[in-house]
C-alpha cells in the first residue's frame, strides 16, 4: 500500500499550526493518488510532546514519535538522519517550508538522493510521478515540475493548505531514531521580542514600511494588528535594515514568505523583493500615498492618502466591527 509520511514540526513541546496544514496537503494528495494511500505523521521532540492525541482527527491515520532529549530543539543532523530512514517505506514526504523545513528537507534529499521541491503551492499526480506547483522569479512566475523516483519530498508554503478534521483518532507508534553524528548544535531559538504571533503563521499579516517615517511610528501597525486579534506584524527589509524592526517579522525575499487571507501594506512602495514574499496572499491591501507605487499592481484593494490619517480611521472601524460580533 502506497503512503505519504507528513513531518510536522513542534516547538516547545507543543505541535506548531502549521503542521496541521502539512498534514492536511498531505491528506489531499493521498486522496489525489488513490488507491488506499495512507497517510503517517512524523513528530521528533523531547521528552514532552503535546497536540499528538489531536493528529489522527487532524488527518494522520498514525503518528510516529520519536522523543530524544537533544530533539527538544531543532536537531539538522539526528532529524535528518531518522526521516531519510523512515523515508524509505514511504512515496512521498511532506514538510512546510518553514525556516525548519526549508533547512531539513534538502538535507533528508540530499541523503536519499532524491528529488526535492520547495516552497509548493500546490501538488497532484502527473504521468506516474508526484507534480508540484511552486513561484518562480520572485514570484511572478509559476513552475509546475513532476518528480520521479521515491520518495519525492515536498516542502509546502505555510498558510496555503487550510486545515481540516477527520474524524479519525490515528493510532501512536514510536519512530526509531538510527545512530548519527551531531555536527550541527542548536543552542536556542529566539523570538522576535516585538512579534506575539510569526508572520508566517498568522492568517492576517499588517505590514509597515519607510512611509511610516520613524519606528515609533510602527505603533500605528501595532494598534491594527491588534485590533484584528488574530494578526501579525510585519515588516519590509528597509526598515529592518534601519533597525526598526527584527528580521523575524521582514517580509520578502530575503526575509520570509507568507501567504495569509490578509495582508496589508502600509507605507510600503512594493520593491519586486518585497512582492516575492507576499503577491501570494488571497487579499491585498495597500495603503500608501504614491498612486504610482508598485504595490498597487498586485493589490486586491487600495487606498490612496496619508496613512497616518487612514491607519487610525481603519483600526477604529476594525475595532467597532469586531464589537459588534
Amino acid at each position: 500500500m502506497t503512503a505519504i509520511l507528513a513531518v510536522l514540526e513542534q516547538r516547545s513541546g507543543a505541535i506548531r499550526k502549521v503542521s496541521h496544514e502539512v498534514l492536511a496537503a498531505a491528506r489531499a494528495l493521498a486522496d489525489a493518488m488513490g488507491g488506499g494511500t495512507t497517510v503517517d505523521a512524523a513528530v521528533l521532540g523531547g521528552d514532552t510532546l503535546d497536540g499528538v492525541a489531536a493528529l489522527g482527527p487532524a488527518g494522520a491515520d498514525r503518528v510516529l514519535v520519536a522523543k530524544r532529549g537533544d530533539f527538544a530543539l531543532y536537531n539538522p543532523d539526528g532529524y535528518a538522519a531518522t526521516l531519510a530512514e523512515a523515508g524509505k517505506s514511504y512515496a512521498v514526504l511532506v514538510l512546510a517550508a518553514t525556516a525548519t523545513g526549508r533547512d531539513l528537507a534538502p538535507r533528508i534529499a540530499a541523503r536519499m538522493g532524491v528529488a526535492c521541491a520547495t516552497d509548493v503551492t500546490a501538488m497532484g499526480v502527473e504521468g506516474g510521478g508526484i507534480s508540484a506547483t511552486r513561484p518562480v522569479y520572485a514570484g511572478k512566475a509559476l513552475q509546475r515540475v513532476v518528480l520521479s523516483g521515491k520518495p519525492a519530498i515536498l516542502s509546502v508554503r505555510p498558510n496555503t493548505f487550510a486545515a481540516g478534521s477527520f474524524g479519525k483518532p490515528g493510532t501512536v507508534a514510536d519512530l526509531a531514531v538510527p545512530p548519527f553524528t551531531a555536527r550541527v548544535t542548536v543552542k536556542e531559538i529566539k523570538a522576535p521580542a516585538q512579534a506575539a504571533l510569526d508572520v508566517t503563521e498568522a492568517s492576517i499579516v499588517v505590514s509597515g514600511g519607510r512611509g511610516l517615517k520613524e519606528p515609533a511610528n510602527f505603533k500605528l501597525i501595532e494598534d491594527l494588528a491588534q485590533a484584528f486579534g488574530n494578526a501579525a506584524v510585519g515588516a519590509s527589509r528597509a526598515v529592518v535594515d534601519a533597525g526598526w524592526r527584527e528580521h523575524g517579522a521582514q517580509v520578502g525575499q530575503t526575509g520570509k514568505t507568507v501567504a495569509p487571507g490578509l495582508y496589508i501594506a502600509v507605507g510600503i512602495s512594493g520593491a519586486i523583493q518585497h512582492l516575492a514574499g507576499m503577491r501570494t496572499s488571497k487579499v491585498i491591501v495597500a495603503i500608501n500615498k504614491d498612486k504610482d507605487a508598485p504595490i498597487f499592481k498586485v493589490a486586491d484593494y487600495g487606498i490612496v492618502g496619508d496613512l497616518f490619517e487612514i491607519v487610525p480611521r481603519l483600526t477604529e472601524a476594525v475595532k467597532k466591527v469586531r464589537a459588534e460580533q
